[in-house]
């Protein structure tokens, strides 16, 4: 019996420091299946397993009289064996202490930015204040909290999803500080601290713990290079980079074009492959996908969603797209795109990039944003599992 609770309480020792990350981060297998409740289970109650499984191995070991050296050796062994994965796993593998948030927040005028203006970001504009984030700079903190035209924020962003979103942190009244605790589904999530739920990046939504199900208000924001969203916005401030993460932003270097090194967020270049890119677009519970190749090759799209008659239409440097609803004056327009200026065919009106039109009958209106993103394909998919594909 003695051995029985010895062997059981050094495999509960192990399996739970083990497993409690396993779930929570990118190992092979481990993002495949539903195991958030059992990751958070073993998140909350770690304390009380490592006691119980400790309890076992006591009342297993042999009395001190009748130790035997190779029982000392292997004894010895398996606590320098513990106690090395204990630490490695607790202080090395847990997600907040491999992503840190930035020491030194300095956003920038256009005039002393250092950022290269070709590189993508994330752009917001709130109460008459516009400001930009570097994909590549927040993609290493996958959170940034900011207050932009006096309104609080989260800029978000998971480099293993590629989607970028912008919160507000206020939870049911209170606002609320996050901290990155892992992933599901290839998603990174934020552990609030107050309630300690887990809330998933991609769509803002509480997936476990006494919030389960709250969804945090989204923030418009556009994906886009920074020389597009100056040319918008020419008085915008951007985040510079925090010097002490100049090794951690080098790492992510080629993300924007998707020729990172990485196999988790390198980009498939084949259409419809599992970390293909596409635009995504929910609207009134419907959602619909728009593979990025296609939208080069042709660089402008209408189409429809329910309700929704809608333009995506991608700038010369294949990186800066903008999606609008094409409804105006309850008139569908169609469109068409040369250079960087739209025309639509109805009124034969021209229309700039910033959604504009700048001449014909139509001269004044402005078309309507609608919130989309980039990202891999295996990540809308998941997280819009009744998702339509545009062909």
């Amino acid at each position: 019996m003695k051995k029985l609770f010895l062997i059981t309480g050094v495999l509960i020792l192990f399996a739970a420091e083990i497993l409690q990350v396993y779930f929570i981060m990118p190992f092979p297998g481990s993002q495949q299946s539903d195991t958030i409740d059992m990751a958070y289970f073993l998140h909350n109650y770690i304390l009380y397993i490592r006691i119980a499984a400790i309890l076992l191995v006591v009342a297993g070991l042999p009395g001190s009289a009748r130790w035997r050296n190779p029982q000392k050796i292997v004894f010895i062994f398996f606590a320098v064996l513990y106690g090395s994965l204990f630490y490695f796993i607790n202080f090395k593998f847990l997600a907040d202490k491999m992503f840190y948030q930035p020491r030194t927040k300095h956003l920038a005028a256009s005039d002393v930015n250092k950022v290269a203006t070709d590189k993508l970001v994330l752009g917001v504009s709130l109460h008459g204040e516009s400001k930009a984030y570097p994909i590549e700079i927040i993609g290493y903190h996958h959170q940034v909290q900011d207050t932009i035209g006096g309104e609080a924020v989260i800029i978000t962003y998971c480099t293993v999803c590629r989607t970028g979103r912008v919160y507000s942190p206020f939870v049911n009244g209170k606002k609320e500080s996050f901290r990155l605790v892992g992933m599901d589904h290839f998603n990174a999530m934020f552990e609030d601290y107050t309630t300690k739920s887990w809330w998933q990046q991609a769509t803002g939504i509480a997936i476990t713990g006494p919030l389960k199900g709250t969804a945090l208000k989204e923030i418009p924001s556009q994906q886009i290079t920074l020389a597009s969203w100056f040319r918008a916005h020419p008085n915008s401030s951007v985040l510079q980079p925090d010097t002490a993460f100049q090794k951690q932003y080098e790492d992510l270097a080629g993300f924007d074009k998707g020729t990172i090194e990485s196999n988790l967020e390198k980009r498939d270049s084949v259409s419809w492959k599992f970390k293909s890119w596409v635009i995504g677009i929910e609207y009134k519970g419907q959602s619909k996908a728009y593979d990025w190749n296609t939208l080069v090759a042709k660089r402008i799209i209408n189409d429809s969603l329910p309700q929704l008659p809608v333009i995506i239409a991608l700038e010369a440097d294949t990186a800066s797209y903008h999606v609008w609803s094409r409804e105006i004056n309850h008139r569908s327009l169609q469109f068409e795109i040369s250079d960087n200026n739209l025309k639509d065919l109805t009124t034969h009106s021209t229309w700039n990039l910033e959604g504009i039109c700048v001449e014909g009958p139509l001269k004044g209106e402005q078309l309507i944003p609608v919130q989309a993103s980039q990202e891999f394909w295996h990540s809308w998919e998941t997280f819009h599992p009744k998702t339509s594909k545009y062909k």
